[in-house]
């Protein structure tokens, strides 16, 4: 049986420039899209604070959109969307 490496035997890298993240556009691996609706929003700010993928789009101190390029539907802002607001909800991607 093979050993695995650990995170200290893995090749070092250097990080030579920041944002790369940018050059990637990720969306394409979601199976669930969150819809935004904006006339629900109380503009918490929970969904944009929470958003590991910093997908959510603000613009002048409000929300206002979601950036599918880099949404890959993982929940988290339609988890974290008030109750009293349910400004975002999920449903199936159609591809």
């Amino acid at each position: 049986m093979e050993k695995k490496q650990g995170w200290k035997e893995l090749p070092q890298c250097d990080i030579l420039e920041e944002g790369t993240a940018r050059n990637f556009k990720t969306g394409d691996w979601r199976s669930d899209k969150p819809v935004y609706h904006p006339e629900k929003c109380i503009q918490c700010f929970f969904c944009w604070i929470n958003c590991p993928d910093t997908a959510i789009i603000v613009k002048d101190g409000k929300v206002t959109g979601i950036n599918y390029d880099y949404c890959k539907g993982c929940g988290i802002c339609a988890r974290e969307c008030p109750p009293k607001a349910v400004a975002i909800t999920m449903e199936k991607e159609k591809k």
